[in-house]
This record gives structure tokens, C-alpha cells and sequence, in this order.
């Protein structure tokens, strides 16, 4: 069996951690930030830990990150 390829579009949002959950960041923070509070703005800059259900699927497209 050939070894598995990355999915590129998914290395660059995702990442894991050192005990194997995926971290994933805060959509939302690109533009039309004027109408948003700073305290929003604050909040999605921070890092997620992905909801397990999810987690599984994106673990298989980064599986060597």
C-alpha cells in the first residue's frame, strides 16, 4: 500500500498537539472588523481544540504533521 498524502489545504489551517488533539483557529477575522468588538476580535485570535467528531477526519489528512 503507497503512503498516505497530506492534504495540503488542511496542513496549513490544522495542527496537532502533543498529545494528538487538533487545533484549529477562529474564522471570522479577515475583514468587516469595524463593526465587530474588541472583545470578539480578542477572542478569535486564540486557538480551538476541534470537537472530537471532527477532530477524527481532519487527523486523517494531516496524519504526518
Amino acid at each position: 500500500m503507497p503512503k498516505m498524502k497530506t492534504h495540503r489545504g488542511a496542513a496549513k489551517r490544522f495542527k496537532k498537539t502533543g498529545t494528538g488533539k487538533v487545533v484549529r483557529y477562529h474564522a471570522y477575522k479577515s475583514h468587516i472588523l469595524e463593526k465587530k468588538s474588541p472583545k470578539r476580535k480578542r477572542g478569535l485570535r486564540k486557538s480551538a481544540i476541534m470537537h472530537k467528531t471532527d477532530a477524527k477526519r481532519i487527523a486523517r489528512m494531516i496524519v504526518y504533521l
